[in-house]
């Protein structure tokens, strides 16, 4: 009896305390430090660690085998004769186990309640980053900060090289692949180098356990601490597999000032993506995390080259890099500032992350590698303009209207050009650069042709008196060469024919936002020479419409965006075809060849805009050159100024060599040789000389502006319209918006059977090629 008190007793000793340690309380802190310990705190605490963790198993069995040593393990009796000491031994084996075995299964309880107590794990950290701007390939446009000014952009492991991933694990955490979030090889290596050293080494813990931390960071670095790792460590391998937790690691790893992630950090010092690096880039890439404060390469170069050098001697010792490999990527220098992110496209990118402030990424159909070459030919242009002249570019796919590159300013940085606004949509004055559309609309109402001829001489509409841009008049020119050579006075005399609120009718009908002078009132004729508001964006839509035939589509940012509703067409084919044909023969600036692409120039008023659009069957281009604030810049001219860059622009995009489809029912004819009609625009001059002997030719029925119900002359269930002319001359050829709708005729009547209602207007033309023409709405 007296021998079994002596052991109860001796298993509730307690532990004598441990010379040149502080004291410890009841939770196995210190309760008083001295301030020699301070300096020595990582010793002290590696030391204050194994203490406490040594009290506690003690204790634990003390506590616990001592009752089960008493109740279910009783001291044996003294071994009969010829017993050896190796029965005695195993006997105490057998108690040792179990009480081992009871300490374990209590701390497995523990432990399970511990954990049962934790919150559900917060995965906001990683689901908190960058607003990123993509490319139509998904490229990096411009990322933005996240709301507490980190640059934090999201990453995966197929974004990054498979070497730096091969290192990372080499370095951190080799048996990552195998093990389920901790690695009990690892924290036995840091135990021991603890126990020896007297200070913690190696921290032994896991890729998984550092996510856990990173997903919850706390400061203190306590037992409590790296339990509460542990744990989360084991749910994080069970809620995801081995690359998603890389993922986490990739995205939440610190690298030092407002970096997070291995994707920002790459951007940052080496200017690119985490796809294709070095192994001396790899390398640092890996050491940084560790310690990112102390190791910044941009503030602590050197602390940054010997972290590098242990990464690359640990990737050495792995096989994982040559001797060679290694001893250059030595020689490679640390970068020693940060670069600048991406910032391409960046009017475009404000305005979608302004349109959808929720998204964290948004795909654009815009081409990153032509809008890095467009804003980079912008900067190259500008420095031969005076230093407030901006330049904008937009680009077009004419197939589908998704643009491609969109160049708002020279500079966004630059306060003296007002970078920072979008002049693609800012409203200017066109200038010339709707002339194209002015024919377009006659060609297709049937008033001329490409080879209808005009009379580029003085004339006056009123107190509107126009003039060419150089003063100068070429007389007799046809509607081809007019447009060629952009003759203002007449493009006046066709817009005259065609009706000013008509032409912005259709423009505004096609998808275009026009805005006119504030002063109000009727628009005049000045409207096709630039008197009213455009943004380049407008415009180049309208262009787009001409080189898709006459059809309209929108244009669009983002390859998801819903199809609006179907667009009137703005001209028919044809009429497109006839303008394309001859925008093509346009003269090209010195720096290009002729007959390549189909363009137009504009200048407005007072010189403050020069602009310049062209497409091919591939794009749409359209330039603008002017200052932000409305200023005017003495000798800009778009032919001089803005056509160059055109060029250019579709030098760097790639000129589609195919022609333009000729429709099958366009004129190819010479004046001579066209309908009398169309060969002058004048209709109230006779065609010939044999018109003049004759009566005037007059349209007697449908009087001009009627309106015929159809109903009450219907014949089959079908409206039918007579129609009578008076004077003129023999044969009689009725046309209805340009096209014949009956033979020609002798007689002065004739029925005519419309396929519908609406405006329409009818025409005829005599044998000595005199016309007359009346608009009717049909009913």
């Amino acid at each position: 009896m007296e021998a079994r008190d002596e052991r109860r007793a001796a298993t509730e000793l307690p532990l004598p305390p441990i010379s040149g340690l502080p004291e410890m309380g009841r939770d196995g802190c210190q309760s008083r430090e001295h301030p020699t310990l301070v300096r020595e705190r990582v010793g002290v605490r590696g030391r204050r660690a194994l203490h406490h963790w040594r009290l506690s198993l003690h204790t634990l069995i003390g506590k616990v085998a001592s009752p089960l040593i008493r109740l279910g393990f009783a001291e044996p009796p003294s071994p009969a004769r010829g017993e050896g000491r190796g029965t005695r031994r195993f006997r105490k084996l057998k108690i040792t186990a179990a009480a081992l075995g009871l300490v374990a299964t209590a701390a497995t309880a523990a432990l399970l309640a511990y954990a049962a107590s934790l919150p559900p794990l917060d995965l906001a950290a990683a689901s908190d980053r960058s607003t990123v701007v993509l490319d139509r390939e998904g490229k990096l446009l411009r990322p933005f900060l996240t709301d507490d000014g980190r640059w934090k952009l999201p990453v995966t492991t197929e974004d990054v090289d498979p070497r730096y991933l091969a290192m990372l694990k080499a370095y951190e955490d080799k048996r990552f692949d195998t093990h389920w979030g901790i690695d009990p090889l690892g924290l036995a290596r840091a135990a021991g180098q603890m126990l020896m050293s007297g200070r913690v080494v190696s921290g032994g813990s896991t890729l998984t356990m550092q996510v856990a931390r990173l997903l919850e960071p706390r400061e203190e670095r306590s037992l409590s601490a790296k339990l509460r790792q542990l744990i989360r460590a084991i749910e994080l391998e069970r809620r995801f597999d081995k690359r998603g937790i890389l993922d986490l690691y990739l995205t939440l790893a610190p690298f030092g000032g407002n970096l997070e992630g291995v994707r920002a950090a790459s951007f940052a010092y080496f200017g690119k993506e985490p796809k294709r690096l070095s192994t001396a880039e790899a390398a640092l890439l890996v050491a940084l995390p560790q310690s990112p404060e102390t190791r910044r390469p941009d503030r602590l170069n050197e602390a940054a080259r010997k972290a590098r050098e242990r990464v690359l001697a640990r990737v050495e010792a792995a096989g994982l890099a040559t001797a060679s490999e290694v001893a250059a990527a030595r020689t490679e220098a640390i970068p020693a500032t940060r670069k600048p992110f991406p910032n391409l496209a960046p009017h475009v990118a404000e305005q979608v992350v302004a349109e959808a402030p929720g998204a964290h990424a948004h795909r654009l159909t815009i081409d990153g590698r032509l809008q890095a070459n467009l804003e980079s030919l912008a900067r190259e242009r500008s420095t031969g303009l005076a230093a407030q002249v901006s330049i904008a570019i937009l680009v077009a796919d004419n197939e589908t209207g998704e643009i491609r590159a969109s160049v708002g300013g020279v500079d966004y940085f630059a306060a003296e050009r007002a970078g920072s606004l979008d002049l693609t949509r800012a409203l200017r004055s066109p200038g010339s650069a709707l002339k194209p559309f002015i024919y377009a609309l006659a060609f297709d109402n049937g008033i001329a042709h490409p080879e209808t001829m005009l009379e580029d001489r003085p004339a006056r509409y009123g107190i509107y008196v126009p003039e060419n841009f150089d003063l100068s008049f070429q007389g007799m020119v046809s509607a081809r060469k007019a447009l060629q050579l952009s003759l203002n006075v007449p493009a006046v005399e066709l817009l005259s024919a065609l009706g000013p609120q008509r032409f912005l009718s259709r423009l505004r009908d096609a998808g275009a936002a026009i805005a006119m002078p504030k002063e109000g009132g009727a628009p005049g004729l000045a409207v096709g020479l630039g008197g009213l508001g455009i943004t380049l964006q407008d415009l180049t839509r309208l262009y787009v419409g001409l080189a898709r035939g006459g059809e309209m589509t929108p244009l669009r940012l983002k390859a998801e965006s819903q199809a609006s509703e179907p667009l009137p067409r703005l001209v028919d084919p044809v009429a497109a075809w006839y303008v394309t044909d001859t925008l093509l023969g346009a003269p090209a600036p010195l720096n290009a060849l002729p007959g390549r692409i189909a363009y137009k120039t504009g200048t407005s008023y007072g010189y403050r805009d020069a602009w310049a659009v062209g497409f091919d069957r591939k794009h749409t281009i359209g330039v603008w050159v002017g200052r932000a604030d409305n200023g005017a810049v003495p000798g800009l001219v778009g032919r001089v100024v803005a056509a160059p860059i055109l060029f250019d622009a579709f030098a760097r995009a790639g000129i589609d060599p195919r022609p333009f489809p000729q429709p099958p029912n366009a004129i190819i004819a010479t004046a001579a040789h066209l309908p009398p009609p169309l060969r002058h625009l004048r209709q109230d001059v006779p065609k010939t000389i044999a018109a003049m002997t004759t009566p005037v030719l007059k349209l007697a029925f449908p009087p001009e502006g009627a309106r015929i119900d159809l109903a009450a002359s219907a014949l089959d269930g079908r409206g039918q319209l007579n129609l009578k002319v008076a004077g003129g001359a023999p044969p009689y050829t009725w046309l209805v918006d340009g096209a014949p709708v009956l033979e020609p005729t002798r007689r002065r009547e004739a029925a005519w059977q419309p396929s519908g209602k609406g405006f329409v207007r009818i025409s005829v033309i005599d044998g000595t090629g005199a016309s007359e023409s009346v608009s009717v709405r049909l009913q």
